[in-house]
């Protein structure tokens, strides 16, 4: 939608009562195309004082500082957009977002290590998607995990970073954590007991499609399962396991868990919601 209908839109409709709202850009139009403004985006959070979730597709967010948007926003959702590098800087205003419980960076080519760095600074955060960010490296995400131990949930799909370090990272920091997300490229079974005694740990997803030789096996799957105390939900995605046996191992090594065992979803970060 071109920014002059969306003002149009903005003047005329909307109101307090507008809670989620979804927009794309026209990042790949060419630099003459319309693009989102800061100006539109202050405005939004003034006419919409109730709007809690943001979702902005294929934008151009460069001239776009993060000190714009609507402060009430507790999930902010970037799907192939473009940010600068001063966009989420950990020097900026600590009062910028204060209520945001939850990002979602799919496909955020300029997102790296500074940006990751610079999340520290909300304090409600405690979900964090990480989408083919990868300019994020093993270093900047065990960092990153320092300060953000109080996450609850992390997802970290179709990186650079191996699941190996991914889940050493997160049994260093985050023992809170109640939900891990990740792409099984470069898992071992030896990744997999960083797991072992997570002690809030209630949902596990493994994702494919990158299968290694290494690859834990249903058996050490479950193994390392076993042990976290409050697992109830295991789901494998991609894997090709569906109707054969490691799907029978699994549910059999798990009674109380609920398995869940299907092929990828079509769209890479459909299955978030």
């Amino acid at each position: 939608m071109r920014p002059k209908v969306m003002w149009h839109l903005l003047r005329r409709y909307m109101a307090s009562r507008l809670h989620s709202l979804r927009m794309g850009g026209y990042l790949f139009s060419g630099s003459q195309a319309p693009q989102l403004s800061p100006a539109l985006m202050r405005a939004l959070g003034h006419k919409c004082p109730n709007l809690r979730r943001l979702c902005l597709h294929v934008a151009d967010l460069s001239t776009v500082p993060i000190t714009s948007l609507p402060g009430t926003l507790r999930t902010l959702e970037l799907h192939s957009c473009e940010i600068s590098m001063a966009w989420l800087l950990k020097e900026q205003d600590p009062t910028v977002l204060p209520l945001l419980e939850c990002i979602v960076l799919d496909r955020v080519p300029a997102f790296r290590d500074e940006h990751l760095q610079g999340l520290t600074r909300f304090r409600a955060l405690r979900s964090l998607v990480l989408g083919g960010t990868y300019r994020v490296t093993e270093t900047g995400l065990d960092t990153s995990l320092q300060e953000l131990s109080y996450l609850q949930r992390l997802e970290v799909l179709g990186c650079t970073l191996s699941a190996d370090s991914t889940l050493l990272a997160i049994s260093r920091h985050l023992r809170d954590v109640r939900k891990i997300r990740l792409t099984v490229g470069g898992l071992s079974a030896q990744g997999l007991v960083f797991l072992e005694g997570m002690p809030a740990l209630e949902s596990l997803c493994l994702q494919g499609p990158l299968i290694t030789p290494e690859m834990p096996t249903p058996a050490q799957i479950v193994k390392s399962c076993l042990t976290m105390p409050k697992l109830r939900v295991l789901e494998v995605q991609g894997l090709g396991w569906e109707g054969q046996e490691a799907e029978k191992v699994l549910c059999k090594g798990l009674p109380h868990c609920m398995v869940i065992v299907r092929a990828c979803p079509k769209e890479s970060m459909d299955w978030w919601m």
